[in-house]
């Protein structure tokens, strides 16, 4: 049996976090999404986190990226 291993993709707003998550279908990319709960909200800002599959991290930065260029909270890598 094979584990998937997920990673960190960004934070987006519902509407791009939808559109992401349908592109990442479409590839057969796996992924999950983490929203902010009632308390959480307030320093979150609403904003959904969402999780890839680690193994095609890079693909999935390329969709997103083109879907949301500014959608991350910070710049990855920093």
């Amino acid at each position: 049996m094979s584990s998937l291993e997920t990673v960190y993709l960004g934070r987006y707003t519902w509407n791009h976090a939808n559109e992401i998550a349908g592109e990442l279908e479409d590839a057969g990319i796996a992924w999950s999404y983490k929203q902010p709960g009632i308390f959480s909200t307030v320093w979150e800002f609403g904003a959904v986190r969402l999780f890839v599959d680690k193994s095609r991290l890079e693909e999935a930065q390329a969709i997103s990226d083109r879907i949301a260029p500014d959608g991350t909270a910070r710049k990855r890598g920093r």
